[in-house]
């Protein structure tokens, strides 16, 4: 496992990663394209049995096309809950998306990350107005494997103040391929970045961080800067691959580093 891990670092870093962006976009379209064949409805049910220990996992949810039944490995990807996520009334913030939780740490303990020969600070993960995140802000980075449920939903209730669209490449995103730099790929990849102010004032900054094979980011249709957002409320959908960066004015409570933590349960 260990040379399996090693090599595929190797292809990560030095194939994949010094590849032209046009390039790893045009394989990723090529390669999410298989997913939306309707042969590939076929790996759905071998593919929950390696990766789910709970034989009824499928049960919460149902296709995002509307369908009665998945109708490619795409419509079980992205999959949508039967019900709406259940938040505690007396909850202030929630995890916004299902994941391992690879990085955390205040905004001013952050250290440099080497990004192609130039040292860059975490905020830029965060795009034009990342310099203005306050330093006692925490930031925390949410790697969604492939067997994650792919939404985003907003942490807060409050008001979106930014949306904001960054091109870039689609490198590897797993963390155990940077080592000691897990958030690298957020610094390089194609990302939305989504700012929210909550009702008592206090700003969350979303970055929501495209990978290879992710054809689309795709952005709830009534979200817009000024839109009203509850707690929740589901922001946008990945298509194969991702990771969401917070940088939010509340610490982590209830996960720690190298745990998984799950979409609607308190920060």
């Amino acid at each position: 496992m260990y040379l399996v891990r090693k090599f595929i670092r190797f292809l990560s870093l030095n194939i994949w990663g010094n590849l032209p962006s046009s390039w790893q976009r045009a394989l990723s379209k090529f390669y999410a394209q298989l997913y939306t064949k309707s042969y590939s409805k076929h790996i759905i049910g071998p593919y929950c049995t390696f990766n789910y220990d709970d034989p009824s996992y499928l049960q919460q949810f149902k296709p995002a096309s509307g369908n009665n039944t998945y109708q490619n490995f795409q419509d079980f990807f992205t999959r949508v809950y039967k019900e709406p996520i259940n938040i505690k009334i007396s909850t202030d913030a929630v995890w916004p998306c299902e994941g391992l939780l690879c990085e955390y740490g205040k905004v001013k303990e952050t250290e440099l990350v080497k990004v192609k020969g130039h040292k860059r600070h975490l905020r830029s993960i965060f795009g034009a107005l990342g310099d203005q995140i306050p330093d006692d802000h925490y930031f925390s980075n949410v790697f969604l494997h492939n067997n994650n449920y792919h939404r985003i939903h907003s942490p807060i209730s409050g008001t979106v103040t930014r949306i904001e669209h960054i091109p870039g490449d689609l490198v590897v995103l797993r963390p155990w391929v940077y080592k000691n730099d897990p958030s690298l790929p957020a610094l390089r990849n194609e990302r939305i970045n989504v700012d929210i102010r909550s009702k008592q004032g206090e700003h969350w900054f979303l970055s929501i961080v495209g990978g290879p094979a992710v054809g689309t980011i795709v952005m709830a249709q009534e979200l817009d800067i000024g839109s009203m957002v509850s707690i929740g409320q589901e922001l946008g959908t990945f298509l194969l691959g991702s990771t969401c960066c917070i940088a939010s004015p509340m610490p982590i409570k209830n996960a720690k580093l190298g745990q998984q933590v799950a979409v609607g349960t308190p920060l």
